[in-house]
C-alpha cells in the first residue's frame, strides 16, 4: 500500500517516504521550501532580466556567495527566484559572466566550519566532543571532495589538507 500512496499520494507523503537521514545524527529532516506552481516571475514584480544581472555582479564583486545574492535580491529587490527572472539560476549567471566560486559553495561552508573548530580546538585541547565532531566535518568534506571530483566540478588532483585549509576560506 505504501507504493500505492507515493504514486498517488500529495507530496508530503512522497517526502515521507523517500526521505533519506543525515549523514551524521539521526534526523531525517522533514521540512523544505515549497516553490510557487508558478515558474514564470509575479505580475507585481517590475524589475528586469538585466538589471538583475547588475545586481548580481556587484554583488558577486563585493565577495558574497551565490546564496547570499539570492538572500539580498529576495529581501532588500523584491526578486522572488532568479531563475524566475532570467531563466537560469544565480550561480549558471555567475559562471557565465566569470565571477563564480572557484569552490563549490558547500564545500566552502565546510571547510570553514572545520577551520574554526581546528582553531577552537588548539585553545581548548581537552574537548573530546568538538575533536570527534571536527572529524565528522571533514569526513564530509572529503565525501563531498570525491564527488565533485567525479562531476569534474574540482581538478582530479584537489586534495583537502587541515594544513593548507585556512589559506582556502581566507
Amino acid at each position: 500500500s505504501a507504493s500505492f500512496l507515493a504514486a498517488t499520494g500529495p507530496s508530503w507523503v512522497l517526502r515521507r517516504l523517500a526521505t533519506m537521514g543525515r549523514m551524521h545524527s539521526k534526523g531525517k529532516g522533514m521540512s523544505s521550501s515549497a516553490l510557487p506552481y508558478k515558474r514564470s516571475a509575479p505580475s507585481w514584480s517590475k524589475t528586469t532580466s538585466t538589471e538583475v544581472v547588475e545586481l548580481m555582479t556587484k554583488l558577486a564583486k563585493k565577495g558574497m556567495t551565490p546564496s547570499q545574492i539570492g538572500v539580498v535580491l529576495r529581501d532588500q529587490h523584491g526578486v522572488t527566484q532568479v531563475k524566475a527572472v532570467n531563466g537560469s539560476s544565480v550561480l549558471r549567471i555567475l559562471k557565465g559572466l566569470g565571477l563564480a566560486p572557484e569552490l563549490p559553495e558547500d564545500l566552502y561552508c565546510l571547510i570553514k566550519k572545520a577551520v574554526s573548530m581546528r582553531k577552537h580546538l588548539e585553545l581548548n585541547r581537552k574537548d573530546r566532543d568538538g575533536k570527534f565532531r571536527l572529524i565528522l566535518v571533514e569526513s564530509r568534506i572529503h565525501r563531498l571532495a570525491r564527488y565533485y571530483r567525479t562531476v569534474k566540478k574540482l581538478p582530479p588532483t584537489w586534495r583537502y589538507e587541515s594544513a593548507t585549509a585556512s589559506a582556502l576560506v581566507a
